[in-house]
C-alpha cells in the first residue's frame, strides 16, 4: 500500500503505549494495531483528528505516501 502509517514514530516521541493511545482516541486496541501495522484499508477523519489530537501532531506526522515501485524502474 502506498500509505505508511508512523503511528509508532509519534508513541515513541510521546513515550506512550498503544493501550494508552487507544484509550485516549476511543478507540480499541485492536482496531489500533490494524491502523498502527498498515493493514487498514481507511480510517476515518473523526479518527485522525482525536489521533492528531492526543499525540499533537499534524496528519502528515501519522501519514506518508511511498511509490510502490521499489524497484526503482
Amino acid at each position: 500500500m502506498p500509505i505508511a502509517v508512523d503511528i509508532d514514530v509519534m508513541l515513541a516521541r510521546r513515550k506512550m503505549s498503544v493501550g494508552e493511545l487507544a484509550d485516549r482516541v476511543g478507540i480499541t486496541p485492536a482496531n489500533l494495531a490494524v491502523l498502527k501495522n498498515g493493514r487498514a484499508k481507511a480510517v476515518r477523519f473523526a479518527t485522525l483528528a482525536a489521533l492528531c489530537e492526543v499525540l499533537e501532531c499534524q496528519p502528515g506526522d501519522l501519514l506518508r505516501w511511498e511509490s510502490e515501485d521499489v524497484a526503482g524502474g
